[in-house]
């Protein structure tokens, strides 16, 4: 069985297209830098193939509905809410989850500084706030506490631990500032980092920050997280 990462380079035509479903089907995933196949129906998403299929239940299911940000995860190192994105649509692309934002058992720095900073209180956001608060920075949007509060409004904390988080992002943002790079600081290891491009815009079939004002992830492009604090199932 061939998967749609195998035959996107074919032209298709009515005669030739392959169909995919309505069964479970083969799909291959590059997660955390590890080729994955699991079977799954086309319809599972993202999130779900990470938790059920995987064992990857850093990625929360907090509202299913695209709206708290907990299952934030990078597709091709750009925030996905992996609740609205499918498994089959991320075939081809590499998929970061919090448990790959580590090296072994040291924290990425962000982990880190939540830590330093108390930057959560019963940790089931945690996951989803240390992979948009990375890219936040890697986005560029991380100047002021103006920025960091609009581009990380789509990550809700129930406990209201906001003051902290953005206090946790300040200190890895102004450790880089002052050319003190953050891996160096916690030990020179390197570690993935997303992209900081923005696309034009934001639809729901587009990857990346959308406009201002929402400052939420949006779902993976396509056709159609266990490391560091709050990554505990």
């Amino acid at each position: 069985m061939k998967s749609y990462a195998e035959t996107v380079g074919a032209v298709q035509t009515a005669d030739t297209a392959v169909v995919r479903g309505p069964t479970s089907v083969v799909v291959r995933l590059h997660v955390n830098g590890t080729p994955r196949t699991i079977l799954v129906e086309p319809r599972v998403s993202l999130l779900d193939a990470l938790r059920d299929r995987l064992g990857l239940t850093g990625a929360k299911k907090g509202c299913n509905q695209g709206a708290c940000g907990a299952c934030t995860v990078w597709v091709d190192k750009r925030r996905v809410l992996a609740c609205l994105t499918l498994a089959i649509a991320c075939e081809t692309r590499e998929i970061t989850t919090i448990e790959g934002l580590s090296d072994g058992v040291e924290l990425h720095p962000m982990q880190q500084a939540f830590i330093d900073h108390d930057a959560f209180q019963c940790g089931y956001c945690t996951p989803g706030q240390i992979m948009s608060a990375v890219a936040l920075l890697a986005e560029g949007h991380g100047a002021d506490d103006d920025q960091i509060r609009e581009w990380m409004s789509g990550n809700l904390c129930r406990c209201a631990a906001y003051p902290n988080i953005r206090a946790a992002i300040r200190t890895v943002r102004d450790a880089a500032t002052n050319q003190i790079p953050a891996t160096a600081a916690e030990g020179g290891s390197t570690r993935p980092e997303p992209a900081r491009a923005r696309p034009a815009g934001v639809g729901p079939t587009e990857t990346g920050p959308p406009p201002a004002g929402s400052g939420r992830p949006g779902p993976a492009e396509g056709p159609a997280a266990e490391g560091g604090p709050g990554a505990a199932a």
